[in-house]
Formats: structure tokens, sequence, C-alpha cells
């Protein structure tokens, strides 16, 4: 079974993001595919390079990376919520005049295009937050 999940979640406010890794992890040993994660509103915290949590804390965006890398699993982050929330990207930011990029390691910016396509191409569509 082909999957799409959605995270509106902060990874700091709650333990509904890593509820979904857990799920993803979960479908991935049992085989199913994950065809895209888009992260909405308070979830493109997930997405920041430089988020540096206590060393006892969970470490989602490594984790999310880590993943991705593995299973070439799709990470998409909103630009709206991402702009809207200070994440950039380098052209964007070059764009802008600001000098930075702080999207992390396997994610990717893009629109709600993407959503629109994972929810119509998988499955099942799964919303966290």
């Amino acid at each position: 079974m082909k999957y799409a999940i959605q995270i509106n979640a902060n990874p700091n406010d709650s333990y509904v993001a890593y509820s979904a890794f857990q799920l993803i992890e979960a479908l991935i040993k049992r085989q199913h595919k994950i065809f895209r994660v888009f992260f909405y509103q308070e979830g493109i915290y997930h997405a920041y390079k430089y988020i540096t949590p206590a060393d006892d804390e969970l470490q989602l965006t490594k984790q999310w990376t880590a993943l991705a890398t593995i299973h070439k699993i799709d990470l998409v982050v909103c630009i709206s919520a991402a702009q809207r929330r200070g994440l950039l990207i380098a052209d964007e930011a070059s764009r802008q005049g600001k000098m930075d990029n702080d999207l992390a390691d396997g994610f990717r910016i893009s629109g709600l295009g993407q959503l629109l396509e994972a929810t119509l191409l998988a499955d099942r569509f799964i919303v966290f937050g």
C-alpha cells in the first residue's frame, strides 16, 4: 500500500510528529511505500538545518534526514508556510537579498500542488497535528 503523510505539528511542542515518524518506520518494515511526507504549518520546523534540541531530546530533523536518505522518501516542505516562518533556501534567500540556506538535508521546498498530487496518488493519506 502507498501512503502520503502530512505533518502540521511542531517537533518541539508535542509527540505528534514523533508518532508520525514511528508510524512511517513501522509501515516501511511492513513493506509499504511512503510516497511523500508533506510538512505544513508548524510542521515546517522539522526542516530547519540549524535546529539544535538538547542532547537528551529527540533529534527529529536528523532522523528525518536519515530516513529520507536510506528509504528514498520525498520530504516536502510547503513554501508558503516556510516563508511565513523564516525558513529560506539559497535561491529564495538570494532573491530577498539575504545570505542563508536553512533547509536541512533530505528536505525540499515545494507548493501545495505536491500535497494534492500525494493525496491523489497514494492509497492512504494521514494527517498528524
